[in-house]
Parts: structure tokens; C-alpha cells; sequence
């Protein structure tokens, strides 16, 4: 007897799904190719490699990977709180956790800068002994953090919670230590899932814009992010250019999540081995 599925067949199913994915995503992406394709090369080297473009790249894609290692950790940690323990406030933290989403992110940027400015509430104790947070690329990797610890959470949330706890005491009583437990029994499973969240939180910094633009400083060649350099062409009505610097963008980002995927199904045929 033939199943039949709750929803209609797959070709309709898979037709409405890539008519959906084209409208808003495969289309829009491609008319940025289009666009920069109509420099010609050397207009488009000039613009999307020269210098001041060069060392925006470098500080979006850096501090959006050192956000995203930081918040693999702190991510970990925070989900291992919320599903291993019990205690007063839990669903608080739980729901604090979630806050960057529904938080404007220039409200995140403002919020940041009157912590970390020289005169902030946080700054003005770290001014006195030379440590500058605020228009430095560590107050937007500190931006980016913010913003990308609940996809780290919440991707690893529910994976830590489908672990029973019955796996952790059989490696106690084989005489495993914490350490042998967690490297050898948990983080295997944890890996693919720790993996897709730095994916999501790197992805989500690169393209970060509101929550960096105040506590940057947006300074070339020392705090100005590539985004921000997009904005600057459109300002200038150069479209053109700033769809040069998006297609480098976007081929950059394409290509390290592409090669993270491949990592993801990697760990899992291993696993599954």
C-alpha cells in the first residue's frame, strides 16, 4: 500500500520550493553578477581590490570569524547551563539569550558605544590604563559577538538536549575522566552542530551593519567595514562599484561556507562510520 504524504507530491512541492528560492534569493543575488559585470574588468578590479576596499575585506571577514570562535565556546557554555541544570531564572536567561534577535541592531551599536566609548560607563575605567574598546576592531568583534551568540545557542541547544545523560555515566564508570567524557563521548556528537553554528554566526557578521557602524569609528583602513564601503559607493550613486564589492562579498562567503558544509558532512559519515 502506498503512503501518501500529508502534503501534495514532490514535483509540486519541489516546483512551488525553487520558484520560492528564486524570487527571493537566487534572482535578487544574481542581478548584483549582472550589474558588476557591466564594468568591464579593469573597472571592477580597480574598485572591488583596490586598497581601502582590500583592508575592509579583511576586517569584516576577521572579526566576523574571531566573533564567531568566540561565541563557539561561550555559545557551548551557555547552552550546557540551560539544558544540563535547573535553576531560578532559567526561562529569563533563556529569553535573554534570544534578545539580538528582536533588538534593532542600531539600537545594539548605540547600546555598545555608550558602554564602551571613552566616556562609557565601562570605558572611562579602561581609558585610564590605555585600553581602547570603542573605534577599534575589537569593539566590532564585541558587536559582532553580540549579535551572533543566540545562533550558536540555539543550535546546539537542542542537539546537547537529545543526549541522554545515561552516556555520560557509562564513561564515568569505564574510569573516563570529565575531560575524557567530553572530548571523546560528547564533542563527536556535538561537532556537526557546533559547526553549523559558527557557520550561521560567521555568516551573520560579515554582512553586520547596524550594530557596527557606531562603535567602529568607520575609519579607513583601520575600522571601516566592508559594508560600510557598499554604502559609500551607493552614496557616491555608484552603483556599479558597489555591486563589485557585493559580488566579492558574496563569492567569499559562498565559498567559506561551502567548505564548512563539506567539514559538516564529513564529521557526520564519520560519525555514522
Amino acid at each position: 500500500m502506498t503512503r501518501r504524504s500529508v502534503i501534495p507530491g514532490f514535483g509540486l512541492t519541489l516546483g512551488f520550493g525553487l520558484l520560492y528560492l528564486s524570487l527571493l534569493v537566487l534572482i535578487p543575488l544574481s542581478t548584483i553578477f549582472v550589474k558588476s559585470a557591466g564594468m568591464g574588468w579593469h573597472d571592477f578590479v580597480r574598485v572591488a581590490f583596490a586598497s581601502r576596499t582590500l583592508a575592509a575585506y579583511r576586517l569584516s571577514f576577521g572579526a566576523a570569524a574571531a566573533a564567531a570562535a568566540v561565541n563557539l565556546a561561550a555559545g557551548l557554555l551557555v547552552a550546557w547551563v540551560l539544558v544540563r541544570y535547573d535553576f531560578a531564572g532559567k526561562k529569563l536567561v533563556s529569553a535573554m539569550v534570544d534578545l539580538p534577535f528582536a533588538l534593532p541592531t542600531a539600537v545594539a551599536g548605540i547600546a555598545l558605544t555608550a558602554l564602551y566609548a571613552p566616556n562609557g560607563w565601562i570605558g572611562q575605567f579602561l581609558s585610564p590604563l590605555g585600553i581602547k574598546i570603542a573605534y577599534t576592531p575589537i569593539g566590532i568583534t564585541i558587536a559582532l559577538i553580540f549579535i551572533g551568540l543566540p545562533l550558536v545557542v540555539r543550535t546546539i541547544e537542542p542537539v546537547l538536549a537529545d543526549m541522554p545523560r545515561e552516556v555520560e555515566e557509562a564513561a564515568e564508570t569505564l574510569g573516563a575522566t570529565r575531560l575524557q567524557t567530553f572530548t571523546r563521548v560528547l564533542l563527536p556528537a556535538l561537532f556537526p552542530a557546533m559547526l553549523t553554528g559558527f557557520a550561521l554566526a560567521f555568516a551573520r557578521g560579515i554582512g553586520e551593519y547596524g550594530s557596527v557602524i557606531f562603535i567602529s569609528g568607520n575609519m579607513p583602513f583601520a575600522t571601516e567595514i566592508a559594508p560600510l564601503r557598499i554604502v559609500g559607493q551607493l552614496e557616491e550613486f555608484d552603483y556599479a562599484g558597489a555591486t563589485a564589492i557585493a559580488a566579492v562579498m558574496l563569492v567569499v562567503s559562498f565559498a567559506m561556507l561551502f567548505f564548512i558544509n563539506l567539514v559538516q558532512i564529513w564529521a557526520r559519515r564519520r560519525m555514522e562510520a
